[in-house]
């Protein structure tokens, strides 16, 4: 029996034809993610179930999913998916990174001009029978300096069509090299340094916990008075109580918004204001990106429940079948490996170089670097795969290098990630012991050894007497009940390492107190 695909959103009858030439049965029903009870009475049926934004695939969805193998998002953002639930019942979600891209850029681009100009307000006062030249006085955006905030495949392309208007583009983004910025035409400056010499802002970032409300009161507060700024990327970049209070003192000239930290944004503080310009998230919408992204996210669910083709997945790897069992382990070990580098990392990378050593170095290395690369850059950029994860590498102008050894030591298999970036080099490295499970065996050198478990503690410090009790301390008066303490050093007196599991992630304030011990150099949280 032909595997059965739900098409519970709107999307191109072209998706519709393809699934059916590739031999699948397609139900098209583009109304029923709306349906909450409908769906869910009738998702047991279905192997595959292909969305846009409407539908919501809660946790309840998936557990009533009997049959349901792959679920297909046409687009980028998949927040209205629970991941880590279509995880645990073995269901792949896939979505399609590249699909629309241009167009969200250009979306960018008429934003940062219709709110240069005032036009959506110019355009609802001349149709109402005014005539009011002077009070729409615009700016031109010819020689301002545009500020990027992220410079990736969207970013990037929004400074191609600035520089072609004859903007000067500045840009802050960690992962942009300095190669890479020379190529696109674009300066890389510090975050500091945007705030202050822009004249118009455009973010392009993912919303992670470090990137949420990134233009806050403080940032807004460090712009140049008559700012203009423009949000086509994910609601929650920018404090919008903090924008309506700037916009109403006039320190910010204007705002375009695509994108809101409520959606539907059916009310808002900025709806009403003559000096902001808003639209309903149409960053995607148009129809040469509607029907990209319908092509995409169906031939990929055809390849997978017709031939157990794995692409742009955001919860399994590129693999084939007979590799999975082998190679599971060493994907979780280089998740690891790259997310304990990512998350120390602050500055923008410049080279990756990771060793395979031993059997290891005869396995799909391919997909083990693009597992390592994706949890390396997760922690900044958020919406990374696989299959993207070595693309954004390329685009940034980031070396990666894989080097494959004879086996080093006593290990069977050895994996040593080095990283280096503007300011330092820093290296990690495990391996995968007979028991199936990934450890950390060496961190700059320093040999230890440490399963990574959720919450992770992670010290830098010099190896003198009382540390360890100091430590111990300041995680007992916090409450926080230490699970495994690995350590290590270079030799007695000298830098020493330590990496404590903890039964719950660890504050700002008892990072701040560690990091205040005596010898301590360095404190941070690590999440796995």
């Amino acid at each position: 029996m032909a595997p059965r695909v739900l098409i519970s959103d709107k999307l191109s009858e072209t998706a519709v034809q393809i699934f059916k030439d590739r031999g699948l049965e397609v139900d098209f029903l583009p109304d029923l993610g709306k349906d909450k009870e409908a769906l869910l009475e009738a998702i047991g049926k279905y192997d595959g179930l292909a969305i846009r934004s409407a539908t919501k695939v809660t946790e309840k969805i998936i557990a009533a999913a009997d049959n349901l193998k792959v679920i297909g998002r046409a687009g980028i953002g998949v927040d209205n998916v629970d991941i880590p639930a279509a995880s645990n019942r073995g269901i792949i979600v896939m979505n399609t990174p590249f699909g629309n891209t241009v167009t969200t850029a250009e979306h960018a681009i008429a934003m940062m001009l219709a709110v240069a100009r005032q036009i959506p307000m110019a355009n609802e006062s001349t149709q109402a029978g005014k005539w009011e030249k002077s009070r729409f006085m615009g700016v031109e955006v010819f020689n301002k300096t545009l500020g990027l905030i992220g410079c990736g495949n969207i970013g990037s392309i929004v400074a191609n069509r600035a520089l072609g208007l004859k903007m000067k583009v500045i840009a802050f983004d960690p992962f942009l090299s300095e190669e890479r910025a020379l190529e696109l035409g674009v300066e890389k400056v510090d975050f500091d340094t945007l705030l202050k010499r822009m004249d118009f802002l455009s973010l392009h970032t993912p919303l992670t916990d470090k990137t949420r409300n990134i233009i806050d009161a403080k940032a807004i507060n460090a712009m140049k008075r008559g700012v203009r700024i423009i949000n086509c990327a994910r609601g929650g970049l920018v404090d919008e109580v903090a924008l309506k209070a700037a916009l109403e003192a006039g320190h910010v000239a204007g705002a375009a918004l695509d994108v809101f930290e409520v959606e539907p944004a059916k009310e808002n503080p900025l709806f009403g204001m003559d000096n902001v310009v808003c639209t309903p998230h149409l960053g995607a919408a148009t129809s040469e990106a509607q029907e990209n992204v319908a092509v995409q996210v169906a031939e990929q669910m055809a390849d997978y429940l017709m031939l157990g083709g794995v692409t742009n997945a955001l919860n399994m790897p590129s693999i084939s079948a007979e590799e999975a069992p082998i190679l599971k382990p060493f994907i979780k070990l280089v998740e690891q490996l790259g997310g304990f580098a990512g998350q120390l990392t602050n500055s923008s990378l410049k080279e990756v170089t990771i060793e395979y050593c031993g059997n290891v170095a005869d396995m799909n290395i391919s997909a083990l670097t693009s597992a390592l690369l994706a949890g390396l850059m997760k922690p900044l950029l958020g919406e990374v795969n696989m299959v993207s994860a070595p693309i954004m590498a390329k685009e940034r102008g980031i070396k990666v290098d894989e080097v494959k050894q004879t086996k080093r030591g006593v290990y069977e298999n050895y994996i040593r990630l080095i990283v280096k970036t503007e300011t330092q080099t820093r290296s990690v490295a495990g391996t995968v012991y007979s028991d199936g499970k990934p450890r950390l065996i060496q961190v700059k050198g320093i040999n230890l050894e440490a399963e990574l478990g959720p919450h992770m503690l992670y010290v830098s410090n010099e190896d003198k007497p009382g540390f360890i009790g100091a430590l111990g301390v300041v995680l007992g008066d916090a409450g926080l009940n230490i699970a495994t303490f690995a350590l290590g050093r270079q030799a007695a007196g000298e830098a020493a390492i330590a990496l404590v599991e903890v039964d719950g992630g660890v504050p700002q304030d008892v990072l701040s107190k560690i990091e205040a011990l005596p010898h301590v150099r360095q404190a941070k949280a690590l999440n796995f």
